[in-house]
C-alpha cells in the first residue's frame, strides 16, 4: 500500500510584523494544496532588507507565535533563528529537507518576491529542490511571474484556476504554481507607518500581536 507523502509549506519572511494578510494567504494555499503543515519561518537577518527598522529576531518570532496560536496546521518555526546569520533560502531549505526527506516541500511566496528570485543566493538550486507556490500581491501582476525566469522555466509553470484542490500528479509535472486569490491590501511597511503616526491598526494584525507591539513599544521609536 502506497504511503501518502507529507506536504509541508515553507512561508518565510521578515514578518516585521506578521499581519492578517500573511494569515489569509497561508489559509488559501493550505486548502488548495492540502498542506499538512505550513511552517512560518521568520528570518534572523534578512538578506535583502535594511535592518535599522526591523524589530529584534526575538520580538518577530514571538509575534509569529502569537499570531498562529490555536491554528492547527500552522507552525512557528525557529529554524532560522537557531541558525543565526544571514537567512538565505537555500540554507533553510536544505535544513528542512533533512528533517523531512520524504515530504513534498512547497515554498510559499508573493509574486513580488518571486520577480526578484534571480537575486537570491543559488536561486537555480532553490528552484530545483522544492515546489513553488506564487501568490497574488496587491500592486503586482501575477502573470508577470510567467516570464520572470525566461523560456527554459516556462513549461514548469502552471496557472491555477477555479476552486478545486491541486492534484498530486501535478507536483511531478510542474514546479511553479501561480495561485490567484483575494489578497488583503496590507503590508508590514504600512503597519509600521501607522504605529509611528499613532494611528489605529484597525484589524490589520491579530489582536494578540497588536497587544504585544503596544506593550513592547515596537516601531514607534526612531
Amino acid at each position: 500500500m502506497r504511503t501518502k507523502k507529507e506536504r509541508i509549506g515553507i512561508f518565510g519572511g521578515t514578518f516585521n510584523p506578521i499581519h492578517n494578510g500573511h494569515i489569509r494567504a497561508a489559509n488559501a494555499v493550505q486548502k488548495r494544496f492540502s498542506l499538512d503543515r505550513v511552517l512560518f519561518v521568520p528570518s534572523y537577518v534578512p538578506p535583502h532588507k535594511e535592518t535599522d527598522m526591523i524589530a529584534s529576531p526575538g520580538d518577530r518570532m514571538k509575534m509569529v507565535e502569537l499570531a498562529l496560536r490555536g491554528r492547527k496546521r500552522f507552525v512557528a518555526s525557529p529554524i532560522e533563528m537557531r541558525a543565526r546569520g544571514t537567512s538565505y533560502s537555500i540554507l533553510t531549505l536544505n535544513r528542512i529537507k533533512k528533517l523531512h526527506p520524504d515530504a513534498w516541500i512547497f515554498f510559499i511566496l508573493g509574486v513580488d518576491a518571486f520577480l526578484d528570485i534571480k537575486t537570491w543566493k543559488a536561486w537555480r538550486r532553490v528552484l530545483g529542490q522544492c515546489l513553488f507556490i506564487v501568490m497574488t500581491r496587491p500592486g503586482f501582476r501575477l502573470r508577470d511571474a510567467k516570464t520572470a525566469l525566461g523560456k527554459p522555466f516556462a513549461r514548469r509553470i502552471l496557472d491555477i484556476r477555479g476552486p478545486a484542490r491541486v492534484r498530486e500528479d501535478r507536483f511531478s509535472e510542474f514546479g511553479i504554481f501561480l495561485v490567484p486569490f483575494g489578497a488583503l491590501d496590507i503590508s508590514s511597511t504600512e503597519i509600521r507607518e501607522c504605529l509611528r503616526a499613532g494611528n489605529p491598526l484597525e484589524g490589520r494584525v491579530p489582536r494578540a500581536v497588536e497587544k504585544y507591539i503596544k506593550d513592547r513599544g515596537l516601531y514607534v521609536r526612531n
